[in-house]
């Protein structure tokens, strides 16, 4: 029997919901540093937040969809719960990787702004 479809399905839902639920928290959280840096400039944090909103969802949406051209033939439903065990993990770790390099971004750009300023 071919698991190939129900893992699809249950890969969607999953990385869909991850993927939602992360992007609001980075909007929501990540407003203050945006604000910051843009020197209390509401109305241009707010812009360049959704725009960093909208690239995340792209990026990451466009990365789930690309993991189901990668995806084996699934026989049992031991390789069905490996498997999108394995394409979720992959998934988590892009997520922090961008994480870590957008808050790396942040600081660098922070600390270029506090020398320029001073």
């Amino acid at each position: 029997m071919n698991f190939n479809i129900l893992a699809y399905i249950i890969y969607s839902l999953l990385t869909c919901y991850i993927i939602l639920w992360v992007g609001r928290q980075f909007h929501r959280n990540g407003r203050t540093f945006i604000v910051s840096l843009f020197g209390q400039d509401s109305s241009l944090a707010d812009t360049t937040n959704n725009l960093l909103l909208m690239g995340y969802y792209l990026f990451n949406i466009g990365y789930a969809i690309i993991q189901f051209s990668y995806w084996d033939q699934i026989q049992s439903i031991d390789e069905l719960v490996s498997s999108i065990a394995l394409k979720t993990g992959r998934l988590l770790f892009v997520l922090v990787g961008l994480h870590y390099m957008n808050m790396l971004g942040i600081y660098l750009f922070a600390k270029k702004k506090k020398l320029i300023n001073h």
